[in-house]
């Protein structure tokens, strides 16, 4: 049991090194090639901020454990909603970004929707519908390329300015992928390796393990990001920062995967779904009254999140 603790530990601190790497290589390379800051910040971090899901996932299906990389976008949705705004509004109350609320909540709401009707009606998901999510993937990105243009000059710098500096030797920019494309494939190797022991051992299913563990471990830097954005009153950093994750992870993490192996429900079933969908409609719904996310509203979230976790560890019982 300790030795499947320490290589899921080893393997979560290899996939988040791997995938800043990854951040800042492909970066800045993506600058050398002639592309702004702004498009940098909106896809090329976007993208890598999510390699960590996505590794996981990608590694997970191959080894045929599709209910694990299944679980493991879900559970991180629910625990981005629930536990990351959760605990980001009791710290100090969040403002939201109207276009956050108008736009790109029910565009995750939407997204969260869909993938639960692929998953009820062919119990996963195939190649075809990674395929569409992927293109629905594309679109977004260019439609939020597009918004964000037309949007005031420090609007756009925010965005920009997710672009990390980057060395201006081709060569480390290089290495920085390799590494870093490297460190996640390894890490994601250790990290299933090491949450599937931990299952068996406690007699509990891999479902379960990606609904929460691998979940929670793989949304660590959004649980970092967000709780100090909200310490500087930075309430729509944390807001959009959870929203984007949680589009990336349906529609990047979950086609990608798709593509290359379908992806199996195995026992991620309609509540686990429904949980998902019912977080993404009241924090909308939150929004859309107020603008906002206070600490009463953030307690409701960090209470769900908690009931979710103790139904799902009653039922293993």
């Amino acid at each position: 049991m300790l030795m499947s603790l320490a290589l899921a530990a080893c393997g979560l601190i290899v996939l988040l090194v791997g995938g800043e790497l990854l951040v800042r290589g492909a970066a800045a390379l993506a600058m050398r090639l002639g592309l702004t800051p702004l498009f940098v910040g909106l896809t090329v971090v976007a993208f890598g901020t999510s390699s960590p899901e996505l590794a996981v996932s990608l590694k997970a299906a191959l080894d045929g454990i599709g209910g694990l990389a299944l679980g493991n976008v879900v559970g991180s949705n629910i625990a981005n909603i629930a536990l990351i705004l959760g605990v980001a509004a009791l710290i100090r109350p969040l403002s939201v970004e109207a276009k956050l609320v108008r736009i790109d909540m029910p565009i995750m709401l939407g997204c969260s929707l869909l993938i639960t009707l692929l998953v009820m009606m062919n119990a996963g998901i195939g190649r075809f519908a990674g395929g569409l999510l992927v293109l629905l993937l594309l679109g977004y990105l260019g439609f939020s390329i597009w918004e964000v243009r037309r949007e005031r000059p420090e609007i756009q710098e925010e965005f920009a300015s997710a672009a990390p500096a980057a060395d201006p030797r081709v060569a480390v920019q290089l290495l920085f992928i390799v590494v870093g494309l490297a460190g996640l494939a390894f890490g994601a190797n250790l990290f299933v390796r090491g949450a599937v022991d931990i299952a068996v051992s406690l007699g509990i299913t891999a479902e379960v393990i990606g609904l929460t563990v691998v979940a929670l471990g793989t949304s660590l830097p959004e649980l970092a990001t967000s709780a100090v954005a909200s310490w500087r009153r930075q309430g729509d950093i944390a807001a959009g920062n959870v929203v984007g994750s949680n589009i990336f992870n349906l529609l990047c993490v979950l086609g990608i995967t798709a593509l290359v192996v379908p992806v199996a429900a195995g026992e991620v079933g309609i509540i686990d779904m429904g949980v998902m969908v019912l977080l993404a409609a009241l924090l909308w719904l939150m929004t859309v009254r107020g603008v906002r996310v206070d600490r009463r509203e953030g307690g409701l979230l960090l209470a769900i999140y908690i009931s979710y976790i103790a139904w799902l560890v009653a039922g293993q019982a």
